[in-house]
């Protein structure tokens, strides 16, 4: 489906952004952004959202850790047109799981349901899920492609080894810390700003 004929839900800037703008992260302790996008939903075509910054596209953003030994799942997305059509991201390195919340993600809370729909789509999970994803805060830059969208940071635990499915995965597995920082001082590997943002939280979890 094209951008032209996807719909999206979306929340209008002013209404999410109502009580201060922030860049960068904010902590789920500080603020319930979670809520207010739950309790303001619009339904747009991705297409138009995509050139309007009055309007906030809400993307569950999920890191998939294995508490016992301290990894995350880190993956590359591929350079492959015919894999990965979203020619700003091929190439680079992640470790957040997630997409656009559609319509039809509408049973219980739509932002989970959507990361569970991509997780189940793009993943394997040897171990299975430990509990629920848990909510560590909200990433928001305000530059680039960036400024359409709103992140809400989640983490969800395993107790066994993690696959890729997708084919728009090139490659990926459970990684330390410290590899994850080794990928983003690379002069060779590209990595997405929301990973960069996500690293952080990270170290101060594991």
């Amino acid at each position: 489906m094209s951008k032209d004929e996807q719909r999206i839900i979306v929340v209008e800037r002013d209404i999410l952004f109502k009580d201060g703008f922030f860049e960068g992260f904010k902590p789920a302790r500080e603020f319930d952004y979670e809520s207010r996008i739950l309790s303001n939903i619009k339904i747009m075509r991705r297409g138009d959202a995509e050139k309007d910054s009055t309007h906030k596209q809400p993307i569950g953003y999920m890191i998939i850790v294995n508490p016992e030994t301290k990894q995350v799942f880190a993956y590359q997305r591929s350079t492959d047109d015919k894999r990965y059509t979203e020619k700003r991201l091929q190439g680079k390195w992640s470790w957040g799981i997630g997409g656009h919340i559609e319509p039809s993600d509408t049973k219980g809370n739509p932002i989970r349901e959507s990361m569970i729909r991509e997780l189940s789509e793009e993943v394997h999970l040897e171990g299975g899920a430990v509990g629920e994803p848990q909510v560590l805060g909200y990433i928001y830059h305000d530059f680039d492609v960036h400024q359409v969208h709103f992140g809400i940071l989640y983490m969800i635990e395993t107790n066994g080894d993690v696959h890729p499915k997708d084919p728009e995965m090139s490659q990926g597995k459970l990684m330390g810390l410290n590899e994850l920082e080794e990928i983003c001082s690379s002069p060779n590997c590209e990595v997405e700003e929301w990973s960069k943002t996500a690293l952080v939280q990270l170290r101060n979890l594991l």
